[in-house]
């Protein structure tokens, strides 16, 4: 596998040896470059825009700010699925929503250590291999399945995940952002549902770089082997419904539907409330929590 190539930009020439360091030092396998502005990383990102795995990006600079640069990122048709990390020392839940409104799904909070930016970029590239699948394999069968009204379809791996959601979110007007947002729900309901995993095993399984071989090792166990889940959809004129409904006791999902300043340098934990927030018309959980339904309005 060729390793992974992190953008860094900050305009403080200490804060970029010292992130470089971290992120080249040990055997970590990345390649890092590095802009001293926003102007530069646009320059790079760019000219290259099929380059990079992963932008590490200040939001207080010169010339052109953080959040001028993630606006960019997310108006280029290369570059807007690209993940943004957005470190800053601004940690109220007013600029923390507004970062991830705007398309930052990480954040780092200055002053960070080394474990920390590990398991977030560590994150963001494991993220950016799954989407970049799940994008490739949107182009297949898109005008077809347009004309598909009402299905259910089975799914208990993370590679049904990628090959389901990619398939039904064709369905819709914008099938790139309803794939990403149907496969945070499907996730949920097959890790924190069928097979267990809470949130502080999670983070602890992402911070080891284990969390995929669990969820392998978990589906082979007697006791959820013959569990999986569903995803119905139902496409009418004015809209396309998806319902997830997974095996599992559920979960306490209403702490999980808006952006939390709190869990903000978790490396995982915002997936729901983004497609609460930027990927449905409208999102609801029912009961105990192993039910939900998105609703996406056609244009």
């Amino acid at each position: 596998m060729d390793s992974a190539v992190i953008l860094v930009v900050d305009d403080e020439p200490l804060n970029l040896d010292i992130i470089q360091e971290f992120l080249t030092g040990k055997g970590q396998p990345y390649i890092v470059e590095t802009a001293s502005d926003g102007v530069e990383a646009m320059e790079k990102l760019e000219a290259a825009p099929e380059k990079y795995d992963v932008v590490l990006l200040d939001r207080m600079m010169p010339r052109m700010s953080g959040m001028e640069v993630l606006a960019k990122i997310k108006e280029h048709s290369a570059l807007k699925y690209l993940p943004v990390i957005l470190q800053t020392a601004k940690v109220s839940n007013e600029d923390v929503v507004e970062g991830l409104k705007a398309g930052a799904y990480y954040y780092l909070t200055k002053p960070f250590t080394s474990d920390i930016l590990h398991s977030i970029v560590q994150t963001a590239v494991k993220d950016r291999g799954f989407n970049k699948a799940l994008l490739a394999s949107l182009n297949v069968t898109k005008s077809s399945v347009k004309l598909l009204k009402d299905a259910s379809f089975e799914f208990r791996s993370l590679k049904d995940v990628a090959a389901v959601s990619s398939l039904i979110a064709c369905t819709c007007d914008e099938p790139e952002k309803i794939a990403m947002g149907l496969s945070e729900l499907m996730i949920n309901a097959i890790e924190h549902g069928n097979l267990q995993i809470g949130y502080t095993e999670k983070s602890n399984l992402r911070k080891q770089g284990l969390w995929e071989s669990e969820i392998a090792h978990r589906l082979e166990m007697p006791e959820f082997k013959e569990k999986y889940a569903l995803v119905d959809v139902l496409n009418e004129a004015e809209r396309v419904t998806f319902t997830i409904t997974d095996q599992g006791d559920g979960f306490e999902w209403d702490g999980f539907m808006d952006f939390d300043a709190s869990r903000v340098m978790d490396n995982h934990g915002r997936g729901i409330a983004m497609a609460n927030k930027l990927y449905f018309s409208k999102l609801k959980y029912e009961g105990k929590g192993n039910k939900v339904t998105v609703m996406v309005e056609k244009q």
